[in-house]
């Protein structure tokens, strides 16, 4: 089935953006910060390292199958389907969406887009109040916002996420998108690599680890960000620290921008090769 023009023209962009994540050169400043994490993590005993990535893996797929199992998961799911109901009176599930234009999907995708990055903006104001327990819910808070939105970008484009193979690969586009952009590149080529090589499959028969020395930087700045909004809290304007609160949600938002940015992608360019079979 070939693609209608507008396809063709969506394809293009997401091929120029490809494009431009792959020619990404790192600078100097950000080499040397790679070789000093690598060597300072490197430092500890290889079993230690082991079991810290494997607690994160573990972390991530069991809050990724409470998502998806969760009631509020399936309340939007179904907005997503009466969303789709609207340009096609007939939809029964999530695959039934392929039916649906491209234009359409984007227009439902782009409405938890939206949404999501003003969660994740809101989460962030909250934790650069600089409580402790607001700074300590951050990361896992982060976490479920982000994770979900890349499993209701899956849902909107025709793929379910309750499957081993989709369920596996909504955590690597989750881990990819979380990278730094240096990284992200290497990150997207297995994903297309899996693409090509499994197209539509029960059960994942790639690599199943999500995490590795690469991801230690997201952490890493997450507590740096803890640092600076604790230093800044007490700088108040009228008794409201605007400063930290700004910082969090500046960088919970760009966060999430970043994660929904190549999970859009990356489905989009899915449902295209479903269609026409772009990697066959």
């Amino acid at each position: 089935m070939s693609l209608t023009d507008r396809e063709k023209a969506v394809l293009n962009n997401i091929r120029e953006w490809e494009s431009n994540l792959l020619n990404y050169e790192a600078n100097d400043l950000e080499l040397t910060y790679e070789k000093y994490l690598e060597r300072s993590f490197s430092l500890l005993p290889e079993k230690v390292q082991s079991q810290f990535f494997s607690v994160i893996d573990s972390w991530l797929f069991h809050m990724h199958g409470i998502i998806q199992g969760s009631q509020l998961q399936m309340d939007a799911k179904e907005r997503i389907l009466s969303s789709g109901r609207i340009f096609k009176k007939n939809l029964e599930n999530v695959e039934d969406l392929r039916e649906l234009s491209i234009d359409q999907l984007q227009y439902i995708a782009m409405q938890h887009i939206s949404r999501h990055r003003l969660y994740s903006f809101a989460q962030g104001g909250i934790a650069g109040t600089g409580g402790t327990l607001l700074l300590g819910s951050d990361i896992p808070a982060m976490a479920v916002i982000n994770l979900r939105v890349v499993q209701l970008i899956a849902m909107t484009y025709g793929f379910e996420v309750n499957t081993p193979h989709d369920m596996m690969t909504s955590l690597k586009v989750f881990h990819t998108a979380s990278l730094p952009p240096r990284l992200q590149k290497e990150g997207w080529s297995v994903l297309m690599n899996e693409l090509e090589a499994t197209g539509d499959q029960y059960f994942y028969e790639g690599n199943e680890e999500i995490t590795d020395i690469t991801w230690i930087e997201q952490p890493l700045q997450q507590l740096l960000k803890a640092i600076v909004i604790a230093l800044f809290r007490k700088k108040t304007i009228q008794g409201i620290p605007l400063v930290s609160m700004a910082i969090g949600a500046g960088a919970n938002y760009q966060f999430t921008r970043k994660v929904t940015e190549l999970a859009h992608k990356y489905y989009q360019l899915r449902y295209l090769n479903e269609k026409e079979g772009l990697m066959k």
